[in-house]
């Protein structure tokens, strides 16, 4: 079985922060898999843009480079490859200054002014008003414009709200496509179908069934070039403001009314808008930080935090853990727990809805215990659905239970190649379909959520608690589920 490819309409794509790192792992190689695919018309320009001057060709070489490195050789063929670098374009442009704006101008104005123009803000989240305004002020916007902003917006509500407000200012509210990667990955995509598309969950989907919620996003690398960066944000601002609470939306959220963008987003608004408050009267109770400490990582010894910062002194958590209430009918006493956290055990991510147990057991003992049934949904590294189910053991002897999934991996269901989720997302931008982005009010809510947490934290002096790299993170982090009668789900 094979996904059916549909073309977009003719578009330039300018990449800002065009030969950065961003562009390289993920976007280039994006770009390339739909044209490779067939997904990209023939006129489809891709342009970079940053403040260093190279030339065509030179880009051209930097793409070539990030294929070979990040697409898989059974992916790659010469014919597609040369197809895809004669669309790239680079232009010296400054943020700051008047410098290369012109240029740019006139080579999208050569492409025409009836095409769609996605203006992608891969750079530091300091320039993004000016080149919001630049590329407004310039005359470079047509009717047909997108703008792609990057996390994060903002690091509190207060500067978020700055930020929206000036990129208000040159560009409307169904232009702007904020992105979060997590949403454009198959399995929460899946989601929404196994809720919504199978009498079977949506039912039983309530706080009468479903005993709590695990959301997981682990990492096992460290800062990978992000230092300056990370320790200004940390695990709270860098994930859960952002990755983590949008799928615990699309978990917890009601029902739309219909598979569009401003039906579904309004549903996970008012899910965030649920949430109940942690802040200085239980922030200890229902958060944890931790800071890794020098471990191991895949069999080699790795430094700590600290070692790896320059300074070799900061309070910045790289690990979280969080016991979240969301305060409606649907979800009364059911809590989602959230971790998530650099140098940890494994690469991994996965929301995990454990149901509650039966209510009564017809089995002796000698049947063996019966779990409660699960559904796990990994959203990396192997994207998948497990429902975990109790069966008979097969065989003579009399009756033993056993605790089995029914397991799909979407890649060997499929026979196909996973895509990354850039590659739906940045489509989708073309086609102006903003269901899997972030409406501003949606990330207002999120940090009027994370604020009180961060501000507790320093009224506290909650300090991080150190953790050893290779681990699951601080001791701390399993009392804060144990002490309700359950465990963090154990990996496959």
């Amino acid at each position: 079985m094979s996904s059916q490819i549909i073309p977009v309409d003719p578009f330039d794509y300018i990449v800002f922060g065009g030969n950065g790192d961003l562009a390289e792992r993920k976007l280039l190689p994006a770009l390339y898999h739909r044209d490779h695919d067939g997904q990209m018309p023939d006129e489809a320009r891709i342009i970079g843009a940053s403040r260093s001057y190279i030339s065509d060709e030179d880009y051209r070489s930097f793409a070539s480079k990030a294929i070979e490195t990040h697409v898989r050789p059974q992916d790659r063929d010469e014919a597609s490859i040369a197809r895809f670098l004669a669309r790239l374009h680079y232009r010296e442009v400054d943020a700051k200054s008047d410098k290369g704006w012109d240029d740019l101008k006139w080579l999208l104005d050569e492409g025409g002014q009836d095409r769609i123009r996605a203006f992608y803000l891969a750079v530091s989240p300091s320039l993004f008003a000016d080149l919001s305004s630049k590329v407004s002020e310039k005359g470079l916007a047509n009717a047909k414009t997108r703008l792609v902003v990057e996390k994060p917006v903002g690091r509190d509500l207060a500067s978020a709200k700055a930020l929206n407000d000036t990129i208000g200012r040159y560009f409307r509210e169904d232009q702007v496509f904020r992105i979060d990667h997590y949403l454009g990955k198959e399995t929460v995509q899946n989601l929404m179908a196994l809720r919504f598309a199978n009498m079977l969950y949506e039912p039983v989907w309530k706080s009468g069934y479903i005993d709590h919620v695990q959301i997981t996003v682990a990492e096992s690398v460290g800062l990978e070039g992000r230092t300056s960066y990370y320790d200004k944000a940390g695990a709270l601002r860098d994930m859960v403001q952002n990755h983590m609470l949008q799928l615990l939306c699309l978990v917890a959220l009601e029902p739309p009314s219909a598979m569009n963008a401003d039906a579904l987003r309004d549903e996970k608004l008012k899910v965030l808008r649920a949430l109940r408050p942690i802040d200085t009267s239980n922030v200890e109770q229902r958060t944890v930080r931790g800071q890794y400490k020098a471990g191991a990582s895949g069999g080699t010894a790795v430094r700590s935090y600290l070692d790896d910062l320059a300074n070799g002194d900061s309070d910045t958590e790289t690990f979280v853990a969080l016991k979240v209430d969301i305060g409606n009918w649907r979800w009364a006493g059911v809590p989602f727990y959230l971790r998530t956290g650099k140098r940890l055990s494994q690469r991994m991510s996965e929301i995990v809805v454990t149901f509650r147990p039966i209510p009564h057991s017809i089995f002796d003992s000698s049947a063996g215990n019966v779990v409660q049934n699960q559904l796990v949904m990994r959203l990396q590294p192997d994207e998948g659905v497990k429902q975990w189910l109790m069966i008979k053991d097969p065989g003579p002897g009399g009756m033993r239970l056993r605790h089995v999934p029914l397991d799909m991996s979407f890649a060997e269901s499929f026979h196909t190649r996973n895509p990354d989720a850039y590659e739906r997302l940045l489509m989708d931008v073309i086609r102006g379909n903003q269901t899997l982005f972030m409406r501003r009010d949606e990330v207002e809510a999120a940090w009027e959520w994370v604020d009180p947490i961060l501000k507790a934290w320093t009224d506290k002096s909650v300090k991080p608690q150190g953790y050893t790299a290779g681990t699951w993170g601080p001791s701390s982090s399993i009392a804060l589920i144990e002490r309700d009668g359950r465990t963090w789900h154990e990996p496959d």
